[in-house]
């Protein structure tokens, strides 16, 4: 089994992910990590800041990841903000039945009525290095964003509107 969590920054992808790990005992895979990884190592000019390039040139590396997983019968969490909205059109039936998705999305309220504990929860299991861009605006806008994107192609979005335990918690027990 394969479990994709997309969503967008703050939303708690990685806290979902390692309560899944956890529970399931399967190993995740943080597009984050990837990302560092491939532009640290200089194999790409791409920037952390490349938001909409670094998509276009995870994604294909992160998909063949999958079905290489799957093919070999390894379960695996696959995590980030990075998968596109139209992800399915990549895998045929026989990958696409291996493959549980989930979206994390905050509605405008939720953010607004707890933006400083969504701050003050940014590095609960990663240390987010510079928190500088972190805006209330921002992540509404990215929020919309996603919930706009992966709606519009058919998919299921978790919308934490108002406890976010509560949330994750239905997450975990599907």
């Amino acid at each position: 089994m394969i479990i994709l969590i997309a969503g967008a920054s703050h939303t708690g992808k990685t806290v979902l992910a390692q309560r899944m790990l956890e529970k399931y005992q399967y190993p995740y895979l943080s597009i984050d990590h990837l990302k560092m990884g491939l532009i640290r190592s200089g194999n790409t000019d791409l920037t952390p800041q490349d938001d909409d390039k670094l998509t276009g040139y995870l994604w294909p590396i992160v998909r063949e990841m999958i079905k290489t997983a799957i093919e070999n019968r390894q379960n695996l969490i696959v995590e980030g903000c990075y998968v596109p909205f139209d992800w399915r059109k990549d895998f045929d039936d026989r990958y696409l039945s291996s493959i549980r998705f989930v979206c994390l999305a905050m509605t405008e309220n939720y953010i607004d009525d707890h933006f400083d504990e969504i701050k003050k929860h940014a590095s609960d299991i990663e240390s987010r290095l510079n928190e500088d861009d972190c805006f209330i605006d921002n992540l509404k806008t990215d929020n919309r964003f996603y919930i706009e994107g992966f709606r519009h192609a058919g998919e299921q979005v978790a919308l934490i509107d108002s406890e976010y335990e509560r949330v994750i918690r239905g997450l975990l027990e599907k």
